[in-house]
């Protein structure tokens, strides 16, 4: 039979009577004689309240040393959560066993917090799977080559699971959340969302990386590079639904583009207010100061997403950009005290109240006039636009925070994206 990964989020996973509905879960797909591989997160708000006891004794961790410690502390939420849920699979007579991401292992670079997969040794796993039990992995964490524990950001155990169903070579990965699918749009703004029974992985990865919180972007990364057939689907229907139901529900996130994906102009909205806004004013205009800029800020390792310059005057010009919103008190420590003395610019200003609005669909190569009609519907909404992003199949816009969801809504409706049922 085939070889399959779960992945269950904090939700999912909040309760032991949720870890035991896991379990029965699990249970129903090993007896039908797929071999399993589970990847959960920590138990809902595990990983915050253990992050803030560690700040409550150092507020500011920014050194290395400190760094390490974080992610030592916060492993210990998902090492719970795999445990718990091989005790769970033993009272449904299921032979179980646990890993942290350091006993696989599961290999990644140095930068705490942040980590990135290096490489995944899965013969230990695979000595398990022949012997017949279910292995549960701790999602979210690895080990540098120094042997300290490391995490991979929030939403880590998304990618730690399409990572290691790319390792094993798994026939589907599927990634239980609390939402059932992938809607064009979060319905708690728009209740009128449908939701998609397919959507490609050129748009997944866009609407990942532009806010939607369905998957995390490095998880959709992975499905692609390694081309995972990865699902989408909801913990919360029932256990023991017909297998053959379940295995067809929710989102698959697919790799070929077939005709009714192309006919979608438009697939979905994204939006994301986890943003901040950066300018720095008075720049002088000479080749390599948007290097000058923002090299300092990539090497605090802080990402940064919109970029606008302006037009030079006078020899100066203005350098605005976007970097999210946990990293902006770093970023404008960065610039005030590093670049803005070494470049003379005039002046550094930051905005925390932005938000960015995305229209995202493969439809968009093929059809002229998309992105103009965003801007006309926004425009008859009397919101302004402050910053704009393209590529061939996505347009953003960076916009006053508190005009969020009356662009969302009008966006969704301008697209014809509303309609009862599933695309």
């Amino acid at each position: 039979m085939a070889l399959i990964v779960h992945k269950y989020g904090g939700t999912s996973m909040g309760s032991t009577e949720r870890i035991r509905s896991v379990a029965q879960r699990v249970a129903k797909w090993a007896r039908a004689g797929h071999r399993m591989v589970v990847v959960p997160s920590a138990m809902s708000g595990e990983t915050n309240r253990l992050l803030g006891l560690a700040r409550e004794l150092l507020p500011h961790a920014a050194t290395p040393e400190s760094m390490r410690e974080l992610d030592a502390v916060a492993a210990t939420g998902e090492q719970v959560s795999v445990g718990l849920l091989a005790l769970a699979l033993h009272a449904q007579g299921v032979p179980a066993v646990s890993y942290a991401g350091w006993q696989v292992p599961i290999e990644t670079d140095s930068a705490y917090t942040k980590a990135r997969i290096t490489r995944i040794d899965g013969e230990r796993v695979r000595r398990d799977l022949d012997a017949g039990r279910v292995v549960i992995i701790t999602g979210f964490q690895g080990i540098d080559p120094a042997d300290n524990v490391t995490t991979l950001g929030r939403g880590g155990s998304d990618t730690s699971a399409v990572a290691v169903a790319a390792a094993l070579k798994a026939d589907e990965c599927l990634i239980y959340t609390d939402v059932d699918g992938v809607y064009t749009t979060d319905p708690r703004i728009v209740p009128e969302a449908r939701r998609l029974a397919t959507i490609s992985f050129e748009e997944m990865l866009e609407m990942a990386s532009l806010g939607s919180k369905v998957l995390q972007i490095r998880s959709v990364e992975f499905a692609g590079k390694y081309r995972v057939p990865t699902r989408v689907l909801s913990s919360f229907t029932p256990w023991d639904i017909p297998l053959d139901e379940e295995a067809r529900s929710g989102t698959l996130i697919t790799f070929e583009e077939d005709e009714k994906m192309e006919q979608a102009v438009v697939a979905g909205i994204a939006f994301n207010r986890d943003e901040a806004k950066i300018s720095v004013i008075g720049v002088p205009d000479r080749p390599g100061i948007a290097f000058q800029i923002l090299g300092p800020v990539a090497e605090a390792n802080i990402d940064v997403d919109v970029i606008i310059q302006n037009l030079s005057h006078d020899g100066r010009t203005d350098f605005s950009f976007t970097v999210p919103r946990n990293d902006f008190p770093r970023a404008l420590d960065v610039l005030k005290n590093r670049v803005q003395p070494a470049i003379g610019a005039a002046e550094v200003r930051g905005d925390t109240k932005i938000a960015k609005v995305s229209i995202v669909g493969i439809g968009m190569r093929s059809h002229v006039g998309v992105a103009a009609k965003m801007f006309r519907t926004l425009s008859e909404e009397g919101i302004n636009i402050q910053m704009i992003t393209t590529s061939e199949i996505k347009t953003s816009v960076v916009i006053d925070e508190k005009y969020m969801e009356l662009a969302v809504r009008a966006l969704h409706r301008a697209f014809e994206l509303e309609g009862p049922g599933t695309a």
